[in-house]
């Protein structure tokens, strides 16, 4: 409706009902015409509030129909029902153009820097947490009387929990933001460390473990939608870089710092208080200096000064119409996901490739010690500074990210705006590629100790860009492809790789001792050879699935391009 033919409300205080007065409606006209602009929002700032409504849909629900009379509760003390709001639109707020100070867009780059540095510090922390307890797995074994494969479930149960967690914290963060969410998950997992640290017997050790992953979940699942909330399409590739950065240098940092706290005489038990201490710290920050980023909740604390400001209780925010439908909750969250990944061959592809990769991540865990101390016999915390190689290879990928950016943000430029997935897949084939040279370097140098060990180190460094690149920018690839179905991807890509992941580290060492270093490295070298041809595939073939697909975005090409069929 135009709100420059809309009559406003006038309350006679006589009768309680409403007048429209057309003294009143033409001061509202001769006032919209000189504020024209920020009556309407812009077209940026539309597709803003597009993007949220359809994201809050897909995780936790959406306004119902209105319910039958008969069905009403009564207004008690004997009052009729009062008449509805006249254009209940005008009573909804929305941000003041597109340079709404209360917009997390519109903060300061300062500001927006200052909470990215806090969350990829807490996110950080949860995924140092994960691969930590590999150095406490043999001290644990001795201690409670299990086998190895079974004290290694203490990483496979953590890693577990980052399956089942984004089911509950997704939906949370779209319905009451993301600082909640993110301040709880951290404080549980800190607490189910301590636990850890703390168990008196091998069954404490484990449930901690796995609710502290369910927990640690929080950040690794919600930080990327808080940089959404926080930077533009452009900017936001940058800090994803510095998220994955922390995600993937975390579990490579923790066996060496893990190793030479459990040869200490601290023993094991600080492999584990050590990490609660950091993600305690991680949730002070979030805590204390996190504000609220997510719109529609901001909208609604807008509202409610508002409110008390104007008396006018019919001031509201379109979150304060979201109600929470259990059975759609868990169509969006369980049942949309697993359906996605069985009807989209997009979708399944590029997940089971990101799925293998984060598997290694932790394979590399076992194989790693028994390369570096048992083939070459270096102390635990020593054959873990074996782990700088990966780092360095992770750091060297964000750098070669980063370098892209330039080129990405021309293309974006001169296509309006609008973002091509396949564009992302350049960086994924190079990464492709160093990951099945660095797996074959790593076993064909790494078997015996007549090859120097900087041989097998200095493979990590193609390993660890590999990584890098392919995990970003394929999961980049599915976002773009599934725009408005992004957290039931998010949740797919989640869930799946997980399960993968948690698996991979109850089967690498023993993979790596019965197959031989040598060819356990050959085997792993040849499925990511094998796989070499999945990003190719969708750099030329990506537009046509995605024509095919009811799901995914019409392919949009880029301009100057030339449009090959329908789109």
């Amino acid at each position: 409706m135009d709100l420059e033919k809309t009559q406003s409300p006038v309350i006679d205080s006589a009768s309680d009902e409403y007048d429209y007065s057309d003294e009143h409606e033409h001061e509202h006209d001769h006032d919209h015409d000189h504020d024209h602009e920020h009556e309407h929002p812009d077209p940026i700032e539309l597709s803003r509030i597009k993007s949220y409504q359809l994201q809050q849909k897909a995780t936790v629900g959406s306004t119902r129909a209105p319910e039958p009379r008969e069905q009403w509760l009564p207004m008690g003390a004997g009052k009729e029902y009062p008449p509805l709001l006249p254009a209940p639109e005008r009573y909804v707020v929305e941000f003041d153009g597109a340079d709404d100070p209360m917009h997390p867009h519109n903060w300061s780059m300062l500001r927006r820097s200052i909470l990215a540095a806090i969350l990829c510090y807490a996110t950080f922390a949860a995924s140092f947490t994960s691969a930590v307890f590999s150095a406490a797995i043999s001290s644990v074994s001795k201690e409670f009387h299990v086998g190895t494969e079974v004290s290694t479930l203490g990483v496979t149960l953590y890693v577990f929990g980052f399956a089942a967690g984004p089911t509950i914290w997704a939906p949370a963060s779209e319905l009451i933001g993301r600082r909640w969410p993110l301040s709880i998950g951290l404080l549980g997992c800190g607490i189910f460390t301590i636990a850890c640290a703390t168990g008196k017997d091998f069954q404490t050790i484990m449930l901690g473990r796995f609710f502290g992953g369910l927990f640690a979940a929080s950040p690794v699942s919600l930080v990327p939608a808080v940089f959404a909330d926080l930077f533009n399409t452009a900017q936001r590739g940058i800090v994803m870089c510095t998220f994955c950065m922390a995600v993937f240098v975390g579990p490579f940092a923790s066996p060496f710092v893990g190793g030479f706290i459990a040869m200490s005489p601290l023993g094991w038990r600080w492999t584990m208080y050590v990490p609660s201490l950091m993600v305690f710290l991680g949730f002070i920050l979030v805590f204390c200096f996190l504000d609220e980023t997510y719109p529609p909740v901001i909208l609604v604390r807008k509202a409610a000064i508002l409110r008390r400001q104007t008396r006018n209780w019919g001031i509201h925010a379109k979150q304060d119409e979201v109600e929470v439908d259990i059975k759609e909750l868990v169509r969006n969250n369980f049942t949309r996901p697993l359906t996605m990944l069985a009807t989209e061959p997009i979708l399944l592809l590029i997940s089971l490739y990101i799925s293998f990769i984060y598997g290694l991540i932790y394979a590399l865990l076992g194989a790693y010690p028994v390369v570096f101390e048992d083939v070459y016999g270096m102390s635990m915390g020593v054959g873990g500074l074996a782990f700088i190689g990966l780092i360095l290879g992770e750091l060297l990928g964000g750098v070669f990210v980063l370098c892209l950016q330039g080129s990405y943000k021309r293309k974006l430029d001169a296509n309006g705006g609008k973002p091509v997935p396949e564009w992302r897949l350049p960086a994924a084939t190079v990464g492709a590629v160093a990951f099945a040279i660095g797996m074959f370097w790593f076993g064909w140098t790494g078997y015996t100790n007549k090859i120097h060990w900087m041989a097998p180190t200095a493979s990590g460094v193609l390993t660890g860009l590999g990584i890098f690149c392919i995990f970003l920018q394929c999961f980049n690839y599915i976002v773009d492809c599934y725009p408005t179905l992004a957290a039931s991807t998010i949740a797919a890509n989640t869930i799946l790789r997980s399960l993968v992941g948690c698996v991979f580290p109850l089967f690498s060492r023993q993979m790596m001792i019965n197959m031989g270093v040598q060819w356990a490295g050959t085997l792993l070298g040849c499925i990511a050879a094998v796989m070499i041809p999945i990003p190719i595939g969708f750099m030329m073939y990506g537009p046509w699935l995605r024509k095919k697909s009811k799901l995914a975005a019409s392919p949009v090409y880029e301009v100057g391009e030339e449009r090959k069929g329908d789109v």
